[in-house]
């Protein structure tokens, strides 16, 4: 896509990946799997999605920034947390599309950079930022490369973002 200008279709995709994201985060956020330490937000699986549409770009920003929003975290991890997931959307979106099995590595490694430390000086989480390198990079793993990876394969086959 040349043009990044957003079209009203556009807009529609971005906010129902938005409602998406933030739906199926409060809902692990019940399981209290949402935040913390070991964090598996089934919601990261999202972050696929701009292999296949720009619209899913600042679908997942808005759709991190307001699921933080509603579960309560702290205004430094709804910040970085959400500038987090636009730059992995961005390098899932730029490369992603041409190489899509590095799709979920972006997400992956901009989490497991921006959480940690953000864990330990806005939360006081008393573990070693490496051991927490190694918990929020298991959860992205799940979340991203795996559920991620999975849900990529279902759309590809039933050639939902055909049109893109």
């Amino acid at each position: 896509m040349k043009n990044k200008k957003l079209s009203l279709k556009d807009l529609t995709t971005a906010g129902l990946i938005a409602a998406l994201y933030v739906l199926l985060t409060y809902l692990v956020n019940l399981l209290g799997l949402a935040s913390g330490v070991i964090q598996i937000r089934i919601s990261e699986a999202l972050t696929i999605l701009p292999v296949f549409t720009w619209a899913a770009v600042p679908g997942l920003f808005v759709g991190c920034l307001l699921a933080n929003l509603l579960t309560g975290c702290a205004l430094w991890d709804i910040v970085f947390g959400s500038l987090a997931t636009l730059a992995g959307a961005l390098g899932t979106h730029y490369v992603g599309r041409k190489i899509p099995a590095l799709g979920p590595v972006f997400p992956i490694l901009a989490n497991i950079i921006v959480v940690p430390p953000v864990l330990m000086y806005v939360y006081g989480v008393p573990d070693g930022y490496w051991f927490l390198v190694v918990t929020v990079g298991i959860g992205e793993v799940i979340s991203c490369g795996v559920l991620g990876w999975l849900l990529y394969k279902v759309l590809k086959k039933r050639k939902i973002f055909s049109n893109e």
